[in-house]
């Protein structure tokens, strides 16, 4: 947690040790289901790419999640417009990219939810994300849990 205060690089999941651990992430870590990447290179109409194609993924929707203060030197390869330093964000959703549908940001304060960078405010900000997220993908994906 201090090379993060410092504003270091986070190296490996490791580095952050158990920060919000409910117990479905928990469980999901302890069966080997999480796995740490680094920060894409773009986003493609299937998914996000890296320089190295061999690491290609195809994904529906990606969330960033932080808190406190926003920290976004990862998002700068992805080329988003920003306005005062942050991506800009759908004014309906506050959540979604306005450059990418499939794109969302929840924790980084007011700008994608009020309050949301505490515990307590990201709530609201977060359910929004998550319906907005399912309808994103549709019927087949089940509901809410």
């Amino acid at each position: 947690m201090r090379a993060l205060a410092a504003g270091e690089p986070v190296q490996d999941e490791e580095d952050l040790g158990d920060i919000v651990m409910v117990p479905p992430v928990l469980a999901a870590r302890r069966r080997g289901e999480l796995e740490a990447l680094p920060v894409p290179d773009r986003f493609t109409p299937d998914g996000v790419a890296w320089d190295d194609p061999a690491r290609d993924l195809r994904v529906d929707a990606v969330v960033w999640c932080t808190g406190f203060r926003p920290d976004l030197r990862h998002l700068a390869g992805l080329e988003l417009t920003r306005r005062e330093g942050r991506p800009v964000t759908d004014p309906a959703l506050r959540s979604r990219s306005v450059d990418d549908p499939r794109l969302f940001f929840v924790g980084y304060g007011d700008w994608c939810g009020p309050a949301s960078a505490t515990l307590i405010g990201v709530g609201a900000s977060a359910r929004a994300t998550v319906d907005a997220a399912l309808d994103l993908l549709g019927p087949t994906t089940g509901t809410r849990g």
